[in-house]
């Protein structure tokens, strides 16, 4: 299964770590939900679910799960084997 991140909500600063929820579908059934970036980085590392970003301009960044020295999991794209910033151009809600 694979789920295409589609906004993120913020809490406290403005880089990935402070990404603290994420709106979601899943193409293949027309799904959506919103979760807290703990379930998404859950999902991507016990379920194998994929989960990508789409700008709609035919690039696409699969996300993948961080593990910092210090502090809780988060997420950030990778793409062309470079961690990028898709997520964080996603729009917020």
């Amino acid at each position: 299964m694979a789920i295409q991140i589609t906004a993120r909500s913020m809490s406290g600063g403005n880089t990935h770590q402070h990404i603290a929820k994420l709106r979601w579908t899943e193409p293949s059934t027309g799904k959506s939900g919103e979760n807290p970036r703990a379930d998404i980085v859950g999902w991507i590392e016990n379920k194998n679910i994929k989960a990508y970003t789409d700008d709609n301009r035919g690039h696409r960044a699969d996300v993948g799960v961080v593990t910092p020295a210090h502090g809780a999991k988060y997420l950030r794209t990778h793409a062309d084997g470079v961690w990028t910033n898709n997520l964080l151009e996603l729009p917020e809600f």
